[in-house]
């Protein structure tokens, strides 16, 4: 009985001349269209999660902010008013949380405006934000109890409009996550 021996070479190998043959080369391909895959997912996620702008007249403000800054100090100057907002607890996502707004003069006196307004600011969702007026609970001391519908960060800003003149005050806040239990 005679055997033969083949000479047969494995599918795939390193010394294939054939480049579809070659695992180097294969695992180039596979590489690379791993990269344009993962590409491709960032950029469809990109696309239907994005909310828009969030400022609808982005333009305008942008170009005139400078103009907004320097009136803005302007006026904090000449009226001289020291404005402070703050929470009386840490605000947690669907929970009520309430917020003062005090303002006096240079001479620690309370000024009583005409209207003060709570401005919450999502920077990521144009339609998470929303105004509340505050109510006046003492002279110069404003309040509004509000609700964060979505955890993250937040912008707010209170308004005094007193005549004429207006100031704000904005501050950048965190909102925590609702404990589960």
């Amino acid at each position: 009985m005679t055997t033969m021996t083949e000479n047969k070479t494995p599918r795939f190998s390193q010394d294939s001349k054939q480049a579809f043959r070659n695992p180097w080369v294969l695992g180039w391909i596979a590489g690379i269209l791993v990269v344009l895959g993962v590409n491709v997912a960032f950029i469809v996620a990109a696309v239907v999660t994005n909310p828009g702008l969030v400022e609808k007249d982005y333009y305008e403000k942008g170009r005139d902010q400078e103009q907004h800054f320097i009136q803005q100090r302007l006026a904090r100057n000449r009226l001289g008013w020291q404005m402070k907002l703050e929470a009386v607890s840490t605000p947690v996502a669907g929970e009520p949380v309430r917020y003062t707004f005090n303002i006096v003069d240079t001479s620690g006196v309370a000024v009583d405006g005409d209207k003060a307004t709570l401005h919450a600011y999502r920077p990521s969702d144009v339609k998470a934000d929303f105004d509340l007026p505050m109510q006046e609970i003492a002279p110069g001391v404003y309040s509004a109890e509000l609700t964060f519908p979505l955890k993250g960060v937040w912008d707010l800003s209170a308004v005094l409009v007193k005549g004429e003149d207006s100031l704000k005050v904005t501050r950048r806040i965190s909102v925590e996550a609702a404990s589960a239990q």
